[in-house]
């Protein structure tokens, strides 16, 4: 369970740690499915790409967090 992000003797919040891992995983997702042209099948592109943020950033949260 990660408490705290220290870095240069400043404590930071563990979600320091977790935005930039679901970052990646939404910025991996969204590379495949314009590889896979189904990108062009999404009705509101921008609510699609915050909610599979928020769903990624759960799901690290709920992995990497304490249960």
């Amino acid at each position: 369970m990660l408490q705290i992000a220290a870095l240069g003797g400043l404590e930071f919040s563990p979600l320091v740690v977790y935005f930039p891992i679901a970052f990646l995983l939404a910025a991996l997702t969204r590379f495949v499915l314009h590889r896979l042209d189904w990108y062009d099948r999404i009705w509101k592109v921008a609510w699609f790409e915050v909610s599979l943020f928020v769903c990624y950033l759960a799901l690290t949260v709920y992995v990497l967090g304490g249960r």
